[in-house]
């Protein structure tokens, strides 16, 4: 399973069995709207319905925080986090590849944040 990165400020998951769409949306800093969207565009994403509500289990709060780290923190788009999501479950780690674009650019950001400093 990916591991979340800047999601430290992020409250932590209470010891709960279910969580309604608010609670989660709170827990991860995500409008419900968008909640709902991404149940279509991510199998992995799948609540419980019960009636007209659905309700959340703990794996889904945490599938819910690497969708969001992947799209708002690493900019990928939702084909690539996605796709990300699908080569996390299934194994396949795609480091022999090389970086990602959004990894190379966050090094690049770093790297000129020091010049800026020595350079001073």
């Amino acid at each position: 399973m990916l591991e979340p990165t800047n999601n430290n400020e992020l409250p932590p998951i209470p010891a709960k069995r279910y969580f309604t769409i608010g609670e989660v949306s709170d827990l991860c800093a995500v409008k419900p709207h968008v909640l709902r969207y991404w149940e279509q565009e991510f199998e992995q994403l799948d609540p419980v319905r019960r009636g007209n509500r659905r309700y959340y289990q703990r794996d889904d709060v945490l599938v819910v925080r690497q969708i969001r780290s992947l799209l708002y923190e690493h900019g990928y788009t939702i084909g690539g986090a996605r796709q990300c999501l699908i080569d996390a479950e299934s194994g396949n780690n795609n480091e022999a590849s090389g970086p990602s674009k959004a990894q190379i650019d966050e090094l690049i950001e770093e790297l000129e944040k020091i010049k800026e400093l020595l350079v001073a």
